[in-house]
């Protein structure tokens, strides 16, 4: 018997609806419940095939225990050692390198000093930094937001000079992005699972949070196309199961704005129903997929290129 099992926090609608999906195709050997912890002790195996990792970004302590988990057999998604090194700045960096449109970005050091240090523990850091060229780089009107992280916390919209230096003020030991406004035409958030099932969702940033997918841009089938390739040539680098992808079209360009989502909004309430099963029908799929291609203390992990490439360099 092989257990399929999700890991997650608050959210209730994805993580049952999709229990229930897997539990109902009645597959022979295979069935799917709640992960449930009572101790985790160093090298041994969980009882699980798969797990669904929904919460480990805010919990530490689950981090660690699907590392481990990972480490004797378990085919974790989205993978825990790149979750754990992955973030924004690196993202658009990548991108930078596949080919992908991404917005004009720098990454700021915290406007105020991490815990443990000092003014000395800078030697290495020019202060000011060169804020003329950084703010003739990027333009102005730009969003600032945090290098890791997500859910639209501490996020600015900017207008000026003075409007950033007033907003960096309130970041505190948040380390930041200084990214180019992209005025964009249409804008798609996009599901990707598997490095292979996309789906691209209408969607309006600008909007209330629970009215964000109520939008009527229409692709054509050619933009269809080419949004489609982006979403999947980043996974494939990045190597998530599991992520989202925002796209923003400015001037017939699509721009990659988010791509550093690999615990996305699920929720029946704000994606909507059609978008809600799919990504638990698609879900479910994937999981019982790697399930029946899972083997016992081996790496079912997936790793994206960019680890693949690196690591064929030291053969």
């Amino acid at each position: 018997m092989k257990k399929i099992g999700i890991l997650y926090g608050k959210e209730r609608s994805f993580p049952e609806a999709f229990l229930d999906c897997i539990n109902k195709k009645n597959i022979k050997g295979i069935i799917a419940e709640s992960v449930l912890i009572d101790k985790v002790v160093q090298g041994e195996s969980t009882e699980y095939a798969v797990i669904i990792d929904r919460i480990s970004q805010d919990v530490p302590f689950y981090r660690a225990y699907l590392k481990n988990a990972a480490l004797c057999g378990t085919a974790v998604i989205n993978n825990p050692f790149w979750w754990s090194a992955d973030e924004k700045f690196f993202n658009n960096c990548l991108a930078t390198k596949i080919n992908v449109p991404v917005p004009k970005t720098v990454i700021l050091p915290s406007r105020d000093l991490p815990d443990d240090t000092s003014n000395e523990s800078f030697a290495n850091l020019s202060y000011p930094l060169n804020w003329d060229s950084i703010f003739k780089y990027v333009g102005f009107p730009a969003y600032m937001k945090p290098f890791a992280g997500g859910g639209w916390k501490n996020v600015y919209r900017l207008e000026s000079i003075e409007d950033f230096f007033d907003k960096h003020s309130e970041t505190k030991q948040l380390v930041m992005l200084l990214q180019e406004e992209i005025e964009f035409d249409e804008y798609y958030r996009c599901y990707c699972i598997g490095g292979k099932y996309v789906r691209i969702m209408p969607y309006e940033p600008r909007n209330p949070h629970h009215l964000r997918y109520v939008a009527d841009f229409k692709p054509t089938p050619e933009r269809l196309q080419e949004m489609e390739a982006i979403v999947l040539r980043i996974n494939h680098y990045l190597g998530y199961d599991f992520n989202t992808v925002e796209l923003a079209i400015r001037n017939g360009i699509p721009y990659a704005i988010d791509f550093c989502n690999p615990a996305p909004d699920a929720e029946i309430k704000s994606v909507g129903e059609e978008n809600f099963k799919w990504v638990v029908e698609t879900a479910a799929t994937f999981a019982i997929e790697r399930a029946m291609q899972q083997k016992p203390d081996q790496d079912n992990l997936t790793w994206g290129k960019y680890i693949q490439h690196a690591a064929a360099k030291q053969k």
